[in-house]
């Protein structure tokens, strides 16, 4: 099954996208405003809309996509991370099949993640200082995750902003990049069996857990 050969890496990337979900996601009226802002703002915007429908949201999976889909995802640039995250392959690979893994790498993550929303929205999070971009068209935004027992997660963000509207293009969760360990998930099947093996395997696994 997809990815079972690197299960710790995949922990990894679960924990990532776990608080990932909970934590970004931007209404059009921030689009243009401070990076940070945008991050902080809507924090708190997600975490609370999840609180007051968190029963909802349990009982009924389809609400959970539609919420990952409609007011977090549209924010992250799937097309930069599905080119950093195939490497060199992307740029032999037929754009209808770049299009098609797009899509299929956007659907594992809103299917898989989820459930995340009802499991981190109590955290406390804290902003230290961000260091300034050298691009202004590009930003890295610090976050700490203050859990229960008191152990704090760092999370790093980076985003650009090349037309006009800030978009994530990976995160890193205590020193672990999203799009990496994605890269490195994928690498032995597209060494495999290519684009169209690896294609085959995230309709496989969007099925699945569709079903």
């Amino acid at each position: 099954m997809l990815m079972e050969n690197v299960p710790m890496k995949q922990q990894v990337m679960s924990k990532i996208f776990l608080i990932l979900c909970v934590l970004f996601g931007a209404s059009a009226a921030q689009a243009e405003g401070d990076a940070q802002q945008i991050v902080q703002t809507t924090t708190a915007e997600v975490m609370a809309r999840v609180r007051a429908e968190k029963d909802t949201l349990r009982a009924q999976p389809a609400k959970m996509y539609s919420l990952v889909s409609e007011m977090i995802f549209p924010h992250f640039d799937f097309a930069i991370m599905s080119q950093f995250v195939l490497g060199a392959t992307w740029k032999t690979t037929p754009p209808e099949k770049q299009a098609a893994f797009v899509e299929q790498f956007r659907r594992l993550l809103v299917r898989t993640y989820a459930t995340a929303l009802l499991e981190y929205s109590d955290q406390r999070v804290e902003y230290p200082p961000s260091p300034a971009a050298n691009n202004p068209k590009t930003a890295t935004v610090r976050q700490d995750i203050v859990q229960t027992v008191g152990k704090v997660l760092p999370i790093v963000y980076r985003l650009h902003n090349k037309t006009g509207e800030w978009k994530v293009f990976d995160v890193e969760v205590d020193g672990i990049s999203l799009v990496k360990t994605f890269k490195s998930s994928f690498a032995q099947i597209l060494t495999d069996g290519g684009i169209d093996k690896l294609l085959e395997n995230l309709t496989s696994k969007n099925k699945d857990l569709g079903a």
